[in-house]
């Protein structure tokens, strides 16, 4: 099964939201950066996604290869970027802890929720840039897609349950509707003087 076109659109579409006052315009340059980093993991991750999920639409081999695989990759293409950045995903209601957003994450989500809300969220604009002391983050939202919901949905199968109750019991990341934040991914990246 393909991942919808506002999914792919989410991941690859790229640029520069500066409409909110707690987020600064950075040069065109760490934007980019940024976004390169983020497309790798997410592209890595959406590729192994859609593989699973064409080979068993129920969702079931998707959510295996989440819980078994996607930590690992997020650590490999970490591994694979220059020392000075890190990319990671996140999001407002998360499954593994290890991906809780801290109070800067929350408040760039809750920033996209607003808009999307308003109906004017617009997935032309929507890379956000955060100056955090010696740091600078780029904030990429990730879309729930129609296929997301077999994982995440309101209506999941009881296997599917059964499988978050086990691995992850204190899931959070459930009752999304297709259209809603399920997340984002970050790149954070030093400023060049700790590089």
């Amino acid at each position: 099964m393909k991942l919808s076109p506002l999914l792919l659109s989410t991941l690859l579409a790229a640029s520069l939201n500066a409409g909110d006052q707690n987020l600064s315009a950075e040069p065109k340059s760490i934007k980019m950066e940024g976004v390169s980093y983020i497309k790798k993991l997410g592209e890595t991750l959406k590729v192994e996604l859609q593989q699973h999920m064409k080979a068993d639409p129920t969702g079931v081999a998707a959510f295996g290869f989440c819980t078994a695989k996607a930590a690992e990759i997020t650590e490999e293409v970490n591994k694979a970027l220059p020392a000075h950045a890190t990319v990671r995903r996140t999001a407002l209601k998360t499954r593994n802890e290890n991906n809780n957003p801290d109070a800067t994450d929350k408040e760039v989500m809750e920033s996209y929720v607003k808009a999307i809300e308003e109906k004017t969220f617009d997935p032309k604009n929507d890379i956000k840039i955060v100056e955090e002391g010696n740091t600078t983050r780029v904030y990429k939202p990730l879309l729930t897609a129609g296929v997301c919901l077999k994982c995440h949905g309101q209506n999941m199968s009881n296997e599917i349950k059964d499988m978050i109750a086990v691995s992850y019991p204190k899931d959070q990341a459930v009752d999304f509707k297709e259209g809603d934040l399920r997340g984002v991914i970050v790149a954070e990246i030093k400023k060049s003087a700790e590089k």
